[in-house]
């Protein structure tokens, strides 16, 4: 699997890369914390709850205006996997699904522990954070995909039949590997969601999402990043019900003024394909980030994963700077994910200097582990 060389980061592409991976970690949680209210509200619902014009603004949930949900969490072990995968190719280990499965059985021991275990010092410092240790009303199927430490791969998915969009949210972290080929990012993304997800349309879903990401992160439009990932998609078995919902998302734009009904009409029953497509249609459509977030959070379906898929498309187009600021202010977890996102920027582009044939930072391995 390919890697960022060095050769390609000067200084304006390295500030401009940090943006959109801030941008992106940050545009997943803002769009989650604000769907997270409304989450198993019926429209109907939200209006009586929030007003004639819906949710407008962050809500209070789980005690407090701004909080995430599980959709965040796992994003951010996403990228503390990806981290470790790299600084691991060091020593001749490099299988990065394996790497991301013991990110996210990290994730796992996060909601059934009380609080971090000081005495794993192969943790990491992610898994030390202890505002992370709050169950977030995770799925069935993540609970039960990251329940053993036997790690799904698409030959033998974990929950063969689940086609939840909760794999495709924790997606948007491999499309920032930008040194790295679409094909591979696809890949990567599909066998990590095979871990929980193992209906190839979740597994597709997520595959899709995270090479949009990455045609946003590279500074392509959404509209030529979305083209890609349909002919990506193409090429492999049981595509037709992901690349039929993204083509119609690419559609339904033409079709007039964008309204909840139309959203609902495109996330369908909720599963992994219809909320990739909610997203992507938000995101072409929307005036900016509020009013395209606002727009995927307002429908039936899961309104935490639309708001997260969509702030995820939103802010690596974007970057961090687009976001709206009073809802940075009140996220939940926003030193972790600067940092978090930072940490990522600097290992893809710098890695070399952190840990390579001339020596390796201290303080870097201590924060991300070999082990």
């Amino acid at each position: 699997m390919g890697v960022t060389t060095g050769a390609v980061w000067g200084r304006a592409e390295q500030q401009d890369y940090r943006s959109r991976v801030r941008g992106t970690l940050l545009g997943v949680a803002v769009g989650d914390a604000l769907g997270g209210p409304a989450d198993t509200l019926s429209l109907a619902e939200i209006r009586a709850a929030y007003g004639g014009a819906g949710l407008l603004d962050l809500a209070p949930g789980y005690g407090r205006r701004g909080s995430v949900t599980h959709h965040t969490q796992l994003t951010l072990f996403t990228v503390d996997g990806l981290i470790r995968a790299q600084v691991r190719r060091d020593t001749g280990a490099w299988h990065p699904p394996t790497d991301l499965h013991r990110a996210y059985l990290r994730w796992a021991a996060t909601q059934r522990d009380w609080g971090p275990d000081e005495r794993r010092a192969e943790d990491g410092w992610l898994a030390r954070e202890e505002w992370l240790y709050a169950r977030r009303d995770p799925t069935r199927a993540l609970l039960t995909g990251f329940g053993d430490r036997t790690m799904g791969t698409p030959e033998s998915p974990k929950n063969p039949d689940e086609m939840g969009p909760e794999a495709v949210a924790r997606s948007a972290p491999f499309g920032l590997l930008v040194g790295w080929e679409p094909q591979l990012v696809v890949q990567l993304a599909v066998e990590c969601a095979a871990q929980t997800h193992g209906h190839p349309v979740a597994c597709l879903s997520a595959g899709a999402y995270a090479v949009i990401v990455h045609g946003l992160a590279r500074g392509d439009s959404l509209d030529g990043a979305v083209q890609r990932a349909l002919a990506l998609l193409t090429a492999r078995p049981g595509h037709q019900p992901v690349c039929d919902a993204l083509q119609h998302a690419l559609g339904a734009v033409r079709q007039g003024m964008p309204t909840p009904a139309r959203v609902e009409e495109l996330a369908d029953d909720g599963t992994a394909d219809g909320l990739l497509a909610a997203s992507v249609y938000c995101a072409l459509v929307g005036e900016d980030v509020r009013h395209g977030l606002c727009l995927a959070v307002n429908q039936s379906g899961p309104s935490a994963a639309a708001g997260a898929l969509t702030g995820g498309l939103l802010g690596a187009l974007h970057g961090e700077t687009a976001l709206p600021p009073a809802w940075l202010a009140e996220l939940e977890g926003r030193p972790t994910l600067l940092e978090l996102a930072d940490d990522f920027a600097m290992e893809m582009t710098q890695g070399p200097a952190l840990h390579g044939p001339s020596g390796a930072s201290p303080g870097w391995l201590a924060r991300y582990p070999r082990a």
